[in-house]
């Protein structure tokens, strides 16, 4: 898509721009370098979530201004669209063939998902299309791909690391038992606080190390996993706003996605992340080992 290669076009002047305002900002002390840390975390941030981005954006776009009565329905629209935008981030370059592979397993977990989500009348896709499986167009899956689209990014833009990290093993444990649950409590005792708890035990005392510019910083996994939640959140609201798709509740009129939703996101999340991070799993250091960027840092301070 035009929108796309520009996006590439746009992103290598940032490069470019990027390289002169570092080294002047060097000449400024730490304030400039302060600055262009803050302002490089902004950029990267936005290149992570270009595919999710431009779903909202194609969301929106298409609620607002896509014809009622064309003869290609919105929802294929999107579909159609957000499978260019997949091949585009491939062609240029922007996207490695490793990470289109983990984010195509998620859109079969998600469209899985969704197949039995719409069943039980979850929530409900109120307009017509010809790509769909059951009550659910296409483009659903892309969406749950764009999550998948963002951790990618961000772990190989951030050059992502970790201290204390839970051994792979029980991480693919806990995702199952999450996926699992996602289905289990329309039958079951729902046991997602259970997996709440096995989550911050897991993740309680992990590090993400992450390299902005020169320098690894570091924050709490778990508080990076509600960040992104938190967003996915927001996400979520547009798509429901513009009737991309509708909760029951929402079907009289719309109003705000409740929070407790973000629960159910944060799950999702840890999918999302042991997903991606099956493709990095040789370079997570075990469980206990100390973070490379911990003294690589000392160094370069």
């Amino acid at each position: 898509m035009e929108a796309v290669r520009r996006s590439a076009s746009v992103g290598r002047r940032l490069v470019r721009l990027d390289a002169r305002i570092a080294r002047r900002a060097r000449h400024l002390g730490w304030p400039g370098v302060l600055a262009h840390e803050f302002v490089r975390f902004g950029l990267k941030q936005v290149s992570a979530c270009l595919f999710g981005g431009l779903m909202v954006a194609l969301l929106v776009a298409s609620w607002r201004w896509y014809p009622a009565h064309a003869a290609l329905s919105r929802y294929d629209f999107l579909t159609l669209s957000a499978l260019a935008i997949q091949l585009v981030l491939l062609a240029t370059g922007l996207e490695s063939r490793e990470e289109a592979r983990v984010i195509a397993l998620f859109h079969v977990v998600g469209t899985a998902m969704e197949l039995f989500k719409t069943a039980v009348g979850s929530w409900t896709y109120p307009g017509p299309s010809v790509l769909h499986l059951g009550g659910v167009p296409l483009f659903t899956g892309f969406m749950y791909a764009a999550v998948g689209s963002y951790i990618a990014r961000a772990w190989r833009l951030f050059d992502f690391r970790f201290s204390r990290h839970p051994p792979f093993g029980a991480t693919v444990v806990l995702a199952v038992a999450i996926y699992v649950n996602f289905f289990s409590h329309h039958y079951l005792p729902d046991a997602r606080w259970l997996l709440f708890a096995a989550l911050a035990a897991l993740f309680g005392r992990t590090w993400v190390h992450y390299r902005i510019r020169r320098v690894h910083r570091r924050m709490p996994l778990l508080l990076g996993f509600v960040l992104v939640a938190l967003f996915i959140w927001l996400a979520e609201n547009v798509g429901t706003y513009t009737h991309a798709w509708l909760y029951p509740a929402q079907r009289a009129g719309w109003h705000p996605v409740p929070l407790a939703k973000l629960g159910s996101w944060l799950l999702l999340m840890v999918i999302s992340y042991v997903l991606v991070s099956a493709v990095h799993r040789r370079q997570t250091p075990r469980r206990g080992a100390a973070s490379a960027p911990v003294a690589a840092n000392r160094r370069q301070r």
